[in-house]
This record gives structure tokens, C-alpha cells and sequence, in this order.
């Protein structure tokens, strides 16, 4: 791997990850603004914004954005989180050029028509309906709402159907002046091409943006609880999760290393005790997300009605259980499927441009393989019981959606968990 990061005199980052292997160029504009930057009145313009970038530029309307690129078998996307939103193309190399014209195009001179505006409203109350009708999808937007309530980073990522109906185009402006800047934005490239091109192109097309938008965060506030919907679905769908660490926090590693050894595969402590030897779910698996200053560690699992009466207590067992020691084999087994997928990530131009990309923004440099893998290494025994002590000590929440006449009371979980 060899990185190279410059910033144009604007402020904007430009890091390059060259891949002489490979054939192809993926190539996306990271932006430090997502959820957790609305205010209420506005929740989902950021997912609004990134879906009207689509739709027309002075020079090329909303088709001709999607056949120049797809002529040469290109293909474009973009994704809203809570904290970051990214526009990307990924193409063959010999038309790297056009995809830096089209990404720089669509960022800088989108139009938001007026009619394109109402036409994408009514693309995304869809998109809204379709989650709705995803109960394992609208299951994380209410556990995210339980866990920080009131505050944005607990809103959803697409927002209401109230809001989106009513959100004034104006507003939606206005918000992505205050917050869209060349100091907020990184141009992330993974693949074969010329890093000086890439920066010379880079100054060319963005170089004269100016713009003094600052994204403001709102202090994360974990506050925990309890939601439940008793609906007649087939399944009830659970998540049950405790306060995490931020990307920053000296224990990171160790809780990614604690999630992936409970929940993170078919030979997993949950898998294996839930799902295979007791036949209580189809699938179960462990999480741990981060955020600037927090993060969430979390269990998702869909089961039967009358299978959550034994359910609930086995999970308690095994996240009690977790504050023990592990085996050498179970430790060993966990670093081996962080470091095999973090080195599988390495052949996808995708995944390079996404993690170069987010890496700049979190933490202001390229975080590299070896240096990821030295802190997965370096997890020991005792750290995986002191973080796991740390996190399930912490207050609960719960989401659970579905048949729930058997789902004990949060305070009977807790109870289980700290025994």
C-alpha cells in the first residue's frame, strides 16, 4: 500500500491509495455531515441532499449523469450515516477522468431543481414505507431512538414521513451551505492511477470551492430504555444493547475484538449456544458501532414467541459469561476473522476509498493494515474481561418488535446480566 495525502489551498483533503494491480478506480467525496448534524426540524436532508446530487447539474440532467457513466460500464452511489455522507464512482481506469468530472459535477453544481425536489420527496416516502415494512430494519431506528433519546444522534437516518413531506427545498439549502465545506470533505481514491493526476484533477475541479460551513456537534447523551411494539408478525425481532466506546477511546480494539468473539460468526459464542445447541433463533449476531464520542455495543436476534422465555436468560448467561476468561482458541479464533477480513478488504478498491475516506475524517490520517492488525494483536485475556465488565455493567436498552408475551421486563434482564 502506498498513501499519499495533500490538501489543496482550500482545505480540501485529497488521499490517494495506489493499486498498480488492479484494473479499476474508485474514487468518492467524504463529507463530515450526516444525522447527528440536523436539527429536528430538518431530520433525513441529509439523506434528501444526497439523493438530489443524482438528479441534475447545469451541464447534465438526471440521465445523462447516469449514462455517461454507465456507458463505460461505471457505476455511482452514495450513502448517509450518522456522522458522514459520501458521493462515489467506482470505474475502469482508463476513465478515471470521467469519473472525477462527474463526481466533482454533481457535487458542486446540482441544481435541486424545484420539480426534481418534489419528484425525489415521494421517492423517498417510499423508501421510508419499505423500512417500515423491514422489521428488522425499523428495529435499529428504534433501538437507536431509545438509546439516545431526544437528541439527533438518536433520530433516524432517513428521517419521518412527517418531515420529509413537509421539508422546504430552501431549508434543505440553506442547511448544506452551513455545514458543506472544502474543510469538511476529503477526495478519497483506491486503484490504478497516477496520484499527482489525481491531485492535479482534484485542484482543477474543486480547487476553486469556498465555503466556511462547520458541522456542529451535539454532545452524544447514551440515555437507555425500553421500547416494544406487540404486533402480529411471524418473528419477534430484538435488540438489546448497552453504551460503547468512540473511535478514539484506548479500548476500541478490544471491545471490536469482545463483539466479534460473542457475535460475530457461525462459531461464535451466541451462534453456537443459541442457534446451534438450543434451536432458539435463526439468526443471532453481536455489534459494536462507534461514533466521535460514544458508541453503541448491541445484540440483534429474531425468534419464535414462545422461544424468548429461554431465550432471554441464555443470552444473559453468555453475556455474564463474557467477564470471564476466554480460551486461548476463542481468542485466537476472534483476531484471526478481524485480521482475515481487514487483509480480504484490502483487494476491493471499494473498501480502500471507504476506509481512507472515513479514516481522514475520524481521525485526521490513514490508519494502516499493519497498524490495525498490531492493535487486534495486542488485545489480551484480561482486556476482553475489563471491557467486557465495563460495557455490560452499563444501562440497558431494549427494542423489541413483534409477538412479546414472553419478553421479560428490562429491569428482570438487567437483573440477569449483572448476577
Amino acid at each position: 500500500m502506498s498513501v499519499r495525502v495533500e490538501s489543496l489551498a482550500n482545505g480540501l483533503r485529497v488521499a490517494s491509495d495506489r493499486m498498480d494491480q488492479v484494473e479499476t478506480v474508485s474514487v468518492g467525496l467524504y463529507v463530515g455531515a450526516g444525522t447527528r448534524h440536523e436539527p429536528a426540524a430538518l431530520n433525513g436532508v441529509a439523506h434528501m441532499l444526497e439523493h438530489m446530487a443524482f438528479k441534475g447539474t447545469a451541464r447534465r440532467d438526471a440521465k445523462a449523469i447516469a449514462e455517461e457513466i454507465e456507458n463505460v460500464g461505471g457505476f455511482m452511489n452514495a450513502h448517509t450515516g450518522r456522522e458522514q455522507t459520501a458521493y462515489y464512482i467506482k470505474c475502469l481506469k482508463q476513465d478515471f477522468d470521467l469519473a472525477l468530472d462527474i463526481l466533482a459535477d454533481i457535487f458542486l453544481n446540482s441544481t435541486y431543481d424545484p420539480a426534481e425536489f418534489e419528484r425525489e420527496r415521494g421517492v423517498i416516502l417510499q423508501e421510508l414505507g419499505q423500512v417500515e415494512d423491514t422489521p428488522d430494519d425499523v428495529i435499529f431506528d428504534r433501538f437507536q431512538e431509545t438509546a439516545y433519546a431526544g437528541q439527533a444522534l438518536g433520530r433516524p437516518v432517513l428521517g419521518t414521513a412527517d418531515i420529509i413531506r413537509k421539508l422546504p427545498r430552501q431549508a434543505a439549502l440553506d442547511w448544506r451551505s452551513s455545514i458543506y465545506a472544502p474543510s469538511n470533505v476529503v477526495l478519497a481514491a483506491a486503484g490504478n492511477f497516477d496520484p499527482a493526476h489525481l491531485a492535479s484533477r482534484a485542484d482543477a475541479l474543486l480547487g476553486g470551492w469556498r465555503a466556511n460551513g462547520a458541522a456542529l456537534n451535539e454532545v452524544a447523551r447514551y440515555t437507555g430504555g425500553e421500547f416494544r411494539d406487540d404486533s402480529d408478525l411471524e418473528q419477534a425481532h430484538l435488540v438489546l444493547g448497552f453504551p460503547g466506546v468512540g473511535f478514539a477511546d484506548p479500548d476500541y480494539w478490544a471491545v471490536q475484538v469482545l463483539a466479534t468473539m460473542l457475535g460475530g460468526g457461525m462459531s461464535s459464542r451466541l451462534f453456537q449456544e443459541i442457534r446451534e445447541k438450543r434451536g432458539l433463533c435463526y439468526s443471532i449476531s453481536a455489534h459494536a458501532a462507534s461514533f466521535a464520542d460514544g458508541g453503541m455495543f448491541d445484540i440483534y436476534t429474531g425468534t419464535g414467541e414462545t422461544e424468548m422465555a429461554e431465550l432471554i436468560p441464555a443470552l444473559a448467561d453468555q453475556l455474564r459469561g463474557a467477564r470471564a476468561k476466554a480460551s486461548d482458541a476463542e481468542l485466537r479464533r476472534a483476531k484471526a476473522q478481524m485480521r482475515a477480513g481487514l487483509l480480504m478488504s484490502l483487494e476491493s478498491t471499494n473498501a480502500r476509498m471507504d476506509a481512507l475516506g472515513a479514516n481522514l475524517l475520524i481521525f485526521g490520517r490513514d490508519i494502516t493494515p499493519e497498524e490495525v492488525t498490531a492493535k487486534v494483536e495486542a488485545v489480551s485475556h484480561e482486556d476482553l474481561m475489563r471491557v467486557a465488565a465495563r460495557i455490560f455493567a452499563g444501562r440497558p436498552t431494549l427494542a423489541a418488535l413483534g409477538p412479546l408475551a414472553h419478553l421479560e421486563s428490562l429491569e428482570k434482564i438487567a437483573a440477569r446480566i449483572a448476577a
